[in-house]
């Protein structure tokens, strides 16, 4: 398993400032010291996937985090709901990625707006959307 630490950024490549000299282009390249608190990620192998449906259950050590895809958002799924990933944590781990996931969603607020997670709030009644143009 991997440890876990308490900062994790994403290291990003910089554009150089102006074009490199010949000579510089000729000598070798001496490895760089990783900035302290930075952690090299390997995204080779990573797969995406899609969920609107999210579940979380626990445990004193550790929580356990269940994602799927609900074809019918509105109302009661007919079908079982079936649950294509899940992401168990300990504990500081879950408080990191609450941390950053609310860092994220407060730069998403302020630069798009409130999102709204009642779904009966941002539907528009039968009779507004007759009326709208």
């Amino acid at each position: 398993m991997a440890k876990s630490t308490d900062k994790i950024e994403e290291t990003k490549a910089e554009a150089p400032a102006e074009a490199p000299k010949a000579e510089a282009l000729a000598a070798p390249r001496q490895p760089q010291a990783q900035a302290p608190g930075r952690i090299e990620v390997d995204e080779s192998e990573v797969h995406a996937c899609y969920a609107n449906f999210c579940r979380v259950n626990g445990t004193p050590e550790e929580l356990i985090i269940d994602f799927g895809l609900n074809a019918q958002p509105f109302g009661t799924p007919e079908k079982p709901l079936k649950i294509s990933q899940r992401l168990v944590v300990n504990h500081y781990t879950a408080k990191r990625l609450l941390a950053a996931l609310q860092l994220s969603i407060q730069r998403h607020e302020a630069a798009f707006g409130v999102l709204e997670t009642n779904v009966q709030k941002r539907v528009l009644p039968q009779a507004m959307r007759q009326s709208s143009p």
